[in-house]
């Protein structure tokens, strides 16, 4: 049977990317995969351009009774439910650090006996990522957080976030609304060495705000860290391990600070890992920002799908680095996928 890919409809609240534009599917189909796409007019990418491909179109949620050889490629969770999961499926799972209801849904796989390849530990020989969304993520982390402490000088918390139809329209935007303000923040990255921090620090660049860029050299002594108070925003966009240092506690909160507003791109709150431990929840797009302090206001932006805001510039940079993986996905030839699939043995091995 040839390779079949089946891009599933997405269900989180604002997520409008898709981990294969019809550019991809296009290359997929060339080499004699099938693609099956379900309509789903949020998409980024319209389901006209995939159905003129030749593309066989099906309605949101059809995937579960797609057969059994089927490879479900998708990018966010799929919903909460009790049944069997079956399939290979490709996403990020977030299950894999001891987040929260994260035995539940290894447990429908186990029982179902399909397998989840994480977007995430697509990695190769040396543990680098294949693909990552993390340039976007940084970029409109990085936006969200401006847009949290503009709302703030206005006496007010962030008002709902919606997605821009290019880079070019969110920095004219915000160079607008910062002018308005007669106000000029600064802001701390750690991690601006890597791609999120990046692209942090690029539409930083694009405003004319001063970024203190901290990386692992600076952060190797062990926090916390009492120059993050003294930014007005700071960004986490490192990748926690067991081994990262508390970047900012709840201890910092009532100390003397200039600090408004934190920006965790790495939005893992439930994690034992999380190094900006004074929230529990993530944020979202239709309320940004959680107030954690008042006099002054403290806030943090914590959107676990962040690139969303940009979602065809962040479609089409993943799709293109995501796509030789997916046209190697039978073949494997460095190991990427058996790595992958092998977290996942291993996770799941420790739910009864």
């Amino acid at each position: 049977m040839p390779l079949h890919y089946w891009l599933r409809a997405e269900t989180h609240l604002n997520e409008h990317r898709s981990p294969i534009t019809p550019k991809e599917a296009s290359a997929l189909m060339a080499k004699g995969i099938k693609i099956t796409v379900e309509r789903n007019p949020d998409r980024a990418c319209p389901d006209a351009d995939f159905a003129t491909l030749g593309c066989d179109m099906v309605g949101a949620g059809s995937w579960i009774d797609a057969p059994s050889d089927t490879v479900i490629l998708g990018l966010k969770d799929i919903p909460v439910a009790d049944f069997p999961l079956r399939h290979k499926h490709i996403q990020f799972a977030h299950v894999f650090k001891g987040q929260e209801g994260a035995e539940q849904y290894l447990s429908r796989f186990k029982k179902g006996g399909g397998t989840i390849y994480d977007l995430e530990f697509l990695v190769n020989q040396n543990g680098r990522r294949h693909a990552a969304f993390g340039y976007w993520a940084g970029f409109a982390g990085a936006a969200a957080g401006l847009m949290a402490w503009l709302a703030q000088t206005r006496g007010k918390t962030a008002k709902p976030i919606t997605s821009y139809p290019g880079k070019a329209t969110l920095i004219a935007e915000l160079k607008a609304d910062i002018t308005a303000a007669n106000e000029h923040p600064d802001a701390l990255v750690i991690g601006a060495l890597g791609r999120v921090g990046t692209g942090a620090c690029d539409l930083f660049s694009a405003l004319d705000i001063s970024v203190t860029k901290w990386d692992m050299a600076e952060t190797a002594s062990g926090g916390p860290f009492p120059e993050i108070r003294d930014h007005t925003l700071f960004l986490n966009c490192i990748l926690a391990n067991p081994d990262t240092p508390l970047f900012f506690g709840p201890d910092d909160i009532a100390k003397d600070r200039k600090l408004r507003v934190i920006t965790d791109i790495s939005c893992d709150p439930t994690s034992s890992y999380n190094p900006v431990p004074v929230y529990g929840d993530v944020t979202s797009f239709d309320a940004p920002a959680l107030r954690v302090a008042e006099n002054p206001p403290l806030d943090v932006v914590a959107i676990d799908n962040l690139p969303s805001m940009l979602p065809l510039e962040s479609s089409q940079d993943y799709a293109s680095q995501l796509l030789p993986l997916l046209l190697g996905f039978t073949s494997d030839e460095d190991g990427t996928w058996a790595r992958a699939k092998a977290v996942f043995e291993e996770k799941s091995a420790t739910i009864a």
